[in-house]
């Protein structure tokens, strides 16, 4: 049965003007007869513009089944391998939990440490200023001029005259 250009492109689902597109690019032998203005296409042509554009009549129904099938097998391998990678990142952030606790704790003792040392030198200060002699407590607070003021103000030792300075002395009398 003649179809028409319109029929055809309906049955494809495509448009008239691409049908006219591909009738345009067969070879001559292969070209529709036309009936006036229209083209009259009979199954030879119906076949050979499928053909071109990528149908295929009988082998398609049977290709897509078995592509189907195909298709199915690596949707369910595809599956598996997303549900082994789900189990894996589901381990890895508990890794990761667990990493960040023992370091948050890390950082926790670590602060510890660093009070307790702070206490441990102040406490070793107290102590030492407790064990210093009086004496050294002195020096260590006095200043230079202080220093020079106490010796200024302690009694100072009659200074010796050597045995010459006395005859120098004896004789200008």
């Amino acid at each position: 049965m003649p179809k028409t250009i319109r029929e055809l492109a309906d049955e494809l689902g495509v448009s008239k003007q691409r049908i006219q597109q591909i009738i345009a690019k067969l070879s001559a032998s292969k070209t529709p007869n036309k009936e006036g203005n229209r083209y009259v296409l009979n199954a030879q042509d119906v076949k050979n513009i499928k053909d071109l554009m990528g149908f295929d009549n009988d082998k398609s129904s049977t290709s897509e089944s078995t592509n189907r099938l195909v298709d199915y097998d690596v949707y369910l391998d595809v599956i598996d391998s997303i549900k082994e990678k789900d189990e894996q990142i589901k381990i890895l952030l508990e890794v990761q939990k667990q990493t960040q606790n023992l370091l948050d704790q890390q950082q926790r003792l670590a602060l510890q440490d660093k009070k307790i040392l702070e206490e441990y030198k102040a406490e070793i200060k107290d102590l030492k200023a407790l064990n210093m002699p009086p004496q050294d407590i002195k020096k260590e607070n006095s200043s230079p001029k202080e220093t020079t003021d106490y010796i200024k103000g302690s009694p100072q030792k009659p200074n010796k005259k050597k045995w010459w300075q006395f005859k120098k002395t004896r004789a200008k009398k």
